[in-house]
């Protein structure tokens, strides 16, 4: 995912930058250089409200004319009425300062969540996954998979990446009340979705779980 922060304070930019590793971030101290960087290949733009040449808000309207780009104001401005003008102007979220890294990478991953839900499935790469319909391709080949395999899969996507425990895929896949579950059960799905998707980006922290791991 590409991600167009917007921040004069360097400080804090590189450091929004550095908690959001694995991304690749363009950062941006004004609003003439997020207009330089910006193009049609951002995923999502980190917008400061009080920059030194001009507002955030408006160039969140500036942007909203020409694109549905993702995007979410960091703000030192957390008056009730400062927020509802934010997500009215266009923002997906409004996060005000001062924050935490986690909680802010925890709501970039959601925004972005509810975009590709929005575009109607997953993409990336060459996988395509829509639930809803039950299509699952891989460079635009079908793919069948069993009800269980997509339950792990739904997850995996949802909670793209950030590791998802053992426990807790136990827990949210075999959910039918069943007393007893093999403990190799994971495992054999696991390996049989990923013989079914070559190339999958699903990766094994081991002792604790599994991670789709973002491009």
């Amino acid at each position: 995912m590409k991600i167009l922060i917007v921040e004069d304070d360097r400080a804090l930019n590189n450091g929004i930058a550095l908690s959001l590793g694995g991304e690749e971030c363009l950062q941006a101290y004004s609003i003439a250089q997020a207009r330089s960087l910006f193009n049609g290949s951002v995923d999502l733009i980190i917008l400061d409200i009080n920059l030194p040449d001009g507002s955030g808000l408006d160039y969140c309207k500036e942007v909203r004319k020409e694109s549905g780009v993702a995007i979410i104001f960091l703000t030192a401005n957390d008056m009730e009425t400062d927020i509802v003008t934010g997500l009215e102007t266009g923002a997906d979220d409004y996060i005000t300062k001062p924050f935490s890294l986690m909680v802010l990478r925890a709501r970039v991953n959601a925004v972005f969540r509810r975009k590709q839900e929005r575009a109607g499935g997953f993409r990336q790469d060459g996988f395509f996954f829509d639930f809803e319909s039950m299509v699952f391709t891989v460079e635009g080949n079908a793919v069948e998979l069993s009800k269980t395999e997509q339950k792990l899969l739904k997850i995996l996507v949802s909670n793209c990446g950030n590791i998802v425990s053992r426990d807790m895929l136990i827990d949210r896949i075999w959910s039918d009340g069943a007393e007893f579950v093999e403990e190799n059960a994971l495992s054999v799905t696991m390996n049989r979705l990923r013989s079914k998707l070559p190339g999958a980006p699903v990766k094994t922290i081991y002792g604790i779980g599994y991670m789709w791991e973002r491009n």
